[in-house]
Parts: structure tokens; C-alpha cells; sequence
């Protein structure tokens, strides 16, 4: 089956009408998996899906991509979030200007130089898992930053704080962009 287009949202008060009564074949997404324009996986059902949708839409959990009248079907996405690393700031206030600008000059170069994206809203920065939360956690302790801890938690809690763009920044393919720092010669 090909999907070029997106039908709606289960969401929407029609979908949630139609659906009501109807047999649901879920597409299992990872938020990687969702960003993508042009996928092949299979449904639920082992039904073969291939989508291929305009540059720049991206699939959202509840999206429905398919729907058989006959059978009262329908396709639709489920997109699953990973983890979450919270960065808490917030034992900073009230602390010397010095400490303030060495930390955030050091969380800076620290999440930086591993290439994780991230949001700050207000005192926490969100950094998404993009390697093993092992990696993550240590690379955090190594530095041992004053005032600052941290926590992982399911990108579900996280996404209803974010605006659409920094939900994007988090979610949205940020393993898309590989980076090395060996010369051209040798990639």
C-alpha cells in the first residue's frame, strides 16, 4: 500500500467518530522513523506500508493513513518518543555572576562537543537521548557541574512544555546529521 497523503487525525472530532467502530492496523513509528518523508514498514498486521509523503509534512501520532470503507479499517501512525535527558538549572539562582557564565559556558561545550541538540526553557535544558543513556549520564557526571543535575525521563512528559519548533529540535531527526572530526580524506 502507498501513502502519499495524510488523511487526518484520529484526533480530529470526524476521525474520532469514524474510528469509534472501527478496526485500527497501527504503524509503530520511533520519532526518528516519523520525521522521515519516505518510509517502508510494516503495520500491526504485517501489512507492507510505504510512505511517501511531500517534503516538509511529518507524520504526528494519531495521523491516519489509510481507510478501507468496505471493512471499516484504517492506518493509523503511532508515534513513540524516547527518552529525555532534563537538565536541571535551577540551584544556580543566586549564585556569582563567575559561576553562572562558567556554567553555562562548560553544560555548553560539554553537550556541544557530543553534538546532542537541546532546548532550554526557563531553568531545565532538555537534551533527547541520542546514544545510551550510560554515555549521556556519565559524560554529565564526568564534568561534575556545580548547582546542576540531571534526570531521564519519557519524551511523552516533556513534549505538552514544548513549542512546536523546539519539540522539532528534540524530536525531529536529530541523528540525521552525522559528524565526525576526522579529516575529509579519512571519512
Amino acid at each position: 500500500m502507498l501513502v502519499e497523503t495524510v488523511l487526518g487525525n484520529m484526533n480530529e472530532p470526524d476521525w474520532t467518530l469514524r474510528l469509534q467502530e472501527a478496526r485500527i492496523d497501527d504503524l509503530v513509528l520511533d520519532q526518528w522513523d516519523a520525521q522521515k518523508s519516505r518510509i517502508r514498514k510494516m503495520t500491526s498486521s504485517g501489512a507492507e506500508l510505504s510512505v511517501a509523503l511531500a517534503r516538509g509534512v511529518r507524520l504526528r501520532d494519531g495521523d491516519v493513513l489509510a481507510w478501507d470503507d468496505l471493512t471499516a479499517t484504517a492506518v493509523v501512525a503511532r508515534v513513540q518518543l524516547g527518552e529525555v535527558m532534563v537538565v536541571h538549572l535551577d540551584k544556580l539562582r543566586g549564585e556569582s555572576a563567575e559561576l553562572l557564565i562558567r556554567s553555562a559556558v562548560e553544560l555548553g561545550h560539554a553537550i556541544g562537543n557530543q553534538h546532542w541538540p537541546a532546548v532550554v526553557k526557563g531553568t531545565k535544558m532538555y537534551v533527547p537521548l541520542t546514544v545510551d543513556r550510560k554515555v549521556m549520564d556519565s559524560v554529565m557526571r564526568t564534568h561534575a557541574f556545580t548547582g546542576i543535575t540531571h534526570e531521564f525521563v519519557p519524551g511523552t512528559e516533556v513534549i505538552a512544555y514544548l513549542a512546536p519548533h523546539e519539540s522539532r529540535r528534540l524530536f525531529g531527526g536529530a541523528d540525521s546529521t552525522p559528524h565526525s572530526h576526522l579529516p575529509a580524506d579519512l571519512n
